[in-house]
C-alpha cells in the first residue's frame, strides 16, 4: 500500500507539501498541487484519516453511546441520527455501554484517542465529571444529565397522560401497568403522567416492574393471569405490550373487546402484529434532527437554543383499543 512518502517521491516534492495538498492548508502552487494530485491518483494513495484528524484537530466523527443495541427503539434512533449527521459530513462511531461503568471508562478513553468532535449520550450515566473532563461537545438524548448539558427528550409525562386518558375513554375500570425498570427517568416520567391521571379518575391500578432488555415473559403472563378482571393494560415499551398481547391470546382474552392494550414508542412492529398495537409515538426523526442541530451548535462554540428541548408525543390509535 503506497505511503505519503511514495507520493512525495513520485511528485518530486516534500512530504510537507503533500500534506498541505491533502489537508488543503497553506499555499501550494497550482502546478505543484496538480502534480501531487496526479501522483495520488496514479499510486492509489488513501490518506490516513486518523492522522489527518490529529493534524487538523477535527475528525468529523461523532461518538454515540447507547445503553443497549438490542432494542428496536434505539436501532431506529441510531439510523436516524446517522442519516442526519451524514448530511453534514460526519461519521458515527457507535458504542454499547450496557450499563457497565468499566465499559464506559474504556469508551471515554477511545474518544480521546480518536479526537472525537462531539458526543451523543443516550445511555444514562453517573460519570458526569468524567465526561466534563473530556472537554468534548456533548449532548444527551432521552434524559437530562444536568442543567448545563444540552438535552433532547420527548414529553414522557404527556405520553403517560395520553395513555391513561385513552384507557379511561375506553371505559376501563381495572388497569394493569407493565413498566420497566422504574429507576429510569423516562419510565418515572411516564409513570407520573399515567398514574396521576388514572388515580384521579378513581380507577384501580396494579403495577409490575420489569427488565428493560429481555423482559421475562413468564412474569408478564403470571401477572396478567393474577388479575383476570383487568380490562386495560399500559406498557412502558412496545416490546412489553407485544408480550402482553401474546399472554392475552394464550388466555383467550379478546383484544380490545375484553382488554385494551397500549404500548409506548411506536416502533415498526406495532403495525405488523394482530391486532395492530395502539401506542404512544415518540418523534424519532425530530429527536435526531434536534440532537444533531444542538451538537453542531456546540461544535461551532454556540449555545443551542433552547438548551433543553422537549419533543411532543402523540397517541397512535390502532386495533388494540376501541375507537373513541
Amino acid at each position: 500500500m503506497p505511503t505519503i512518502k511514495d507520493v512525495a517521491k513520485k511528485a518530486n516534492v516534500s512530504v510537507a507539501t503533500v500534506s498541505r495538498v491533502i489537508n488543503n492548508t497553506g499555499y501550494v502552487q497550482v502546478e505543484t498541487r496538480q502534480m501531487v494530485l496526479d501522483a495520488i491518483t496514479e499510486l492509489g494513495y488513501i490518506p490516513n484519516e486518523l492522522a489527518r484528524s490529529l493534524f487538523k484537530k477535527q475528525s468529523k466523527i461523532i461518538g454515540l453511546i447507547v445503553p443497549h443495541l438490542s432494542t428496536i427503539f434505539f436501532a431506529e434512533l441510531l439510523e436516524s441520527l446517522e442519516d442526519h449527521l451524514a448530511r453534514h459530513g460526519y461519521k458515527l462511531m457507535i458504542f454499547n455501554a450496557k450499563d457497565d461503568i468499566e465499559r464506559e471508562n474504556k469508551i471515554m478513553h477511545v474518544f480521546n484517542q480518536y479526537n472525537i468532535d462531539g458526543i451523543i449520550l443516550v445511555a444514562h450515566t453517573k460519570q458526569t465529571k468524567n465526561y466534563a473532563d473530556l472537554h468534548i461537545p456533548l449532548i444527551t438524548i432521552d434524559h437530562k444529565m444536568n442543567e448545563e448539558t444540552p438535552s433532547i427528550t420527548s414529553d414522557n409525562q404527556q405520553g403517560g397522560r395520553l395513555a391513561a386518558e385513552k384507557l379511561i375513554a375506553s371505559g376501563c375500570k381495572k388497569v394493569l401497568h407493565l413498566q420497566g425498570p422504574s429507576f429510569l427517568l423516562t419510565v418515572l416520567n411516564r409513570n407520573k403522567g399515567f398514574n396521576e391521571t388514572i388515580e384521579k379518575a378513581g380507577i384501580a391500578l396494579h403495577t409490575i416492574d420489569l427488565a428493560f432488555v429481555s423482559p421475562d415473559y413468564r412474569l408478564i403472563e403470571q401477572f396478567i393471569r393474577s388479575h383476570p378482571d383487568a380490562d386495560g393494560i399500559f406498557c412502558s415499551t412496545d416490546i412489553l405490550a407485544l408480550h402482553a398481547l401474546r399472554a392475552l391470546h394464550k388466555m383467550q382474552r379478546a383484544v380490545p373487546d375484553a382488554v385494551a392494550v397500549i404500548g409506548y414508542d411506536n416502533v415498526e412492529l406495532c403495525e405488523l402484529v394482530t391486532p395492530n398495537l395502539t401506542t404512544i409515538d415518540q418523534p424519532i426523526e425530530l429527536i435526531a434532527e434536534a440532537a444533531v442541530a444542538s451538537l453542531l451548535a456546540l461544535i461551532d462554540k454556540k449555545t443551542p437554543e433552547p438548551l433543553h428541548k422537549v419533543m411532543p408525543v402523540k397517541l397512535i390509535e390502532r386495533e388494540s383499543t376501541k375507537k373513541s
